[in-house]
């Protein structure tokens, strides 16, 4: 299935893309798509419904982030050999882990906004995991048994935070607007082969991103299982598992986000994002 949330910021209802492609409302059967309700018992219920006697909702609708109010918001850097060295960074021996704060989350197209202290904005494609079920010390064959779904994440980063001001990641990684999701959340069932999706981003109608993810370093499987050998995955969580190559950073010279820009995100199975990139306005 193909879950999503419709409506006005922090006004969204839950809602399921039907076979034809009309977007029905959930909300009578289902409270939001959040912690409390990813789980396997919420899909087998939406599975169970007539999707035709649900309200259809207007496809003009906003189309807010696919989930709300996550628990974690990781992500994993360097996990695919090509962005690694373009970023002058050997690939890794074991996942680069970090944070995204769950503020910087909104939906699939947003604005994404260039803070005022920002100067090297980029953007990276990305297919995040969204966990269904409490995991820990998950083996890697059993991973997708606690897997709700997947999506689309533009892991948005200012590289000067993230690389010249000292310390983590994090603070690179977690700007308002810095975590487009969605459009859809989408059921593992309805992915043929999640480990041969194809990935794109194009800038201003130029691609700059081309990847599949028979090349990440650590697949989907690998890293449920080696986070949750050391921490606890909770329902709603999301791990955005790295970026192929093309980045603004490993560009020469490198080629940061500016007023206007216009991003396309694609990713088979999971759909599409548009974003506009603005400057933060004076409050």
């Amino acid at each position: 299935m193909k879950l999503l949330r419709v409506g006005d910021p922090k006004k969204e209802v839950p809602a399921v893309l039907d076979k034809e492609n009309k977007i029905r409302n959930l909300s009578n059967y289902i409270e939001d798509f959040n912690p409390s309700t990813l789980n396997f018992e919420t899909i087998n219920k939406i599975k169970s419904l007539d999707f035709k006697t649900l309200p259809e909702i207007n496809l003009k609708s906003r189309i807010g982030p696919c989930i709300t109010n996550p628990g974690n918001f990781f992500a994993i850097g360097l996990n695919y050999k090509a962005h690694a060295e373009e970023t002058g960074a050997k690939p890794p021996e074991f996942p680069v882990v970090f944070n995204k704060s769950i503020h910087s989350i909104v939906g699939p197209t947003d604005d994404v906004i260039i803070p005022k202290n920002s100067n090297k904005l980029d953007h990276e494609v990305e297919i995040a995991i969204v966990i269904g079920k409490k995991a820990k010390r998950v083996s890697e064959k059993d991973a997708q048994n606690y897997v709700f779904g997947y999506c689309i994440c533009n892991d948005i980063s200012e590289r000067e935070w993230q690389k010249e001001k000292g310390g983590q990641w994090v603070k690179g990684k977690s700007g308002d607007t810095f975590g487009p999701l969605g459009p859809h959340l989408v059921t593992k069932d309805e992915i043929k082969d999640i480990f041969n999706l194809n990935l794109t981003l194009d800038l201003n109608d130029k691609r700059r991103q081309t990847g599949n993810t028979s090349l990440m370093i650590f697949n989907f499987n690998f890293l449920i299982a080696h986070l949750s050998s050391y921490i606890t995955l909770m329902p709603g969580d999301i791990i955005t598992t790295g970026t192929p190559p093309g980045v603004g950073l490993g560009m020469n010279p490198p080629q940061f986000l500016q007023e206007g820009d216009e991003m396309y995100l694609q990713v088979d199975n999971l759909g599409e994002q548009k974003l506009k990139v603005i400057r933060e306005k004076n409050v």
